[in-house]
């Protein structure tokens, strides 16, 4: 399983973008996280197979049509947290 933190640049926030990564996080099966962040990114931790982390990415990379992503910043998470699914926090 894969830990990944990514950070979503451009047009992400009021554009439904949490709600959004929630219901595609489900249909691949990815737990972990979404949340704005104060300067206006949307950062997003998924745990994954590598099959459902690359087909997350690829949703991530152009995000829903309400949006417009400009980067996508992927790191390894190294946070301690167990996740039992998927959720937007605030």
């Amino acid at each position: 399983m894969q830990q990944k933190l990514f950070i979503v640049t451009g047009h992400v926030q009021s554009v439904g973008f949490r709600f959004f990564t929630l219901q595609e996080a489900g249909k691949i099966g990815i737990k972990g996280y979404v949340k704005n962040r104060p300067e206006g990114s949307v950062e997003v931790v998924a745990v994954g197979s590598d099959a459902q982390m690359a087909a997350f990415r690829n949703w991530l990379q152009k995000g829903p049509p309400t949006s417009v992503v400009c980067n996508l910043i992927e790191q390894s998470y190294q946070g301690s947290e167990q996740f039992e699914h998927f959720e937007i926090r605030r």
